[in-house]
């Protein structure tokens, strides 16, 4: 008993070194480049609602101003903070400032990557279920 004590007082300093895996964390709305280009100046409220989906923050003294705020941080990295705000005036949209995310799409694989579950394809399926089946009538007979 004292043993596994020792084992886990000699590791406990481990735990920060970086040797424990640290998971990608992205927090707040998830916009792009792809989603911010599609703001036009004009637009009404529920046309960027439908876009960008709903504010991170809008001011109960000033709804003509919307913030959307995400960050990322990869890994052990430091994290990075985007800020998009957007402005209003007669229900239409006026201004865009700040900035985003912009796609990367060697780095968007890269990630979906890391948790990407690996599927069989239906033809390895059929293969398997045929072999069960000439397996199992061999059994029996």
């Amino acid at each position: 008993m004292r043993l596994r004590w020792l084992a886990l007082l000699a590791l406990a300093p481990l735990t920060g070194c970086g040797l424990i895996y640290k998971v990608d964390t992205q927090q707040g709305n998830l916009f792009n480049q792809e989603s911010v280009s599609a703001l036009k100046e004009g637009m009404n409220k529920r046309q960027v609602l439908l876009v960008m989906g709903s504010p991170a923050v809008i001011s109960p003294f000033d709804q003509n101003r919307w913030d959307y705020v995400s960050s990322i941080r990869r890994g052990r990295n430091k994290m990075e903070r985007k800020d998009l705000t957007l402005y209003f005036k007669d229900d239409a949209l006026v201004k865009i400032d700040g900035d985003y995310f912009p796609e990367n799409p060697d780095q968007l694989i890269k990630d979906a990557g890391k948790y990407k579950r690996q599927y069989p394809d239906e033809k390895s399926l059929d293969d398997d279920k045929k072999k069960k089946k000439q397996g199992g009538g061999q059994d029996q007979g």
